[in-house]
């Protein structure tokens, strides 16, 4: 069985919420590398959201992702049923 590679998580890491809607950023690269970084999003109900292209640096994949989010808004990471309704 071969073995997973270990991998470095960025600082930039985390949970990030806004409208009451919280999404786990993963922004990873194999460890002890210099490898790009790689940008993931895992929803509350585990969606994952993983972008194709590397980045050159941690803190580029995050400002990718707060340009997703500042374009398309948090809930574009959620199914449509996953979104509340507002009455």
């Amino acid at each position: 069985m071969a073995k997973k590679p270990q991998l470095e998580h960025s600082e930039l890491s985390g949970e990030f919420t806004e409208d009451d809607v919280t999404v786990l950023v993963d922004i990873y690269r194999p460890a002890g590398t210099q490898q790009d970084w790689r940008l993931e999003v895992v929803t509350q109900n585990e969606d994952l959201f993983e972008w194709d292209a590397p980045f050159a640096t941690d803190r580029e994949a995050f400002d990718e992702f707060l340009a997703t989010v500042a374009r398309d808004g948090i809930h574009s990471f959620l199914e449509e049923e996953d979104i509340p309704s507002t009455h």
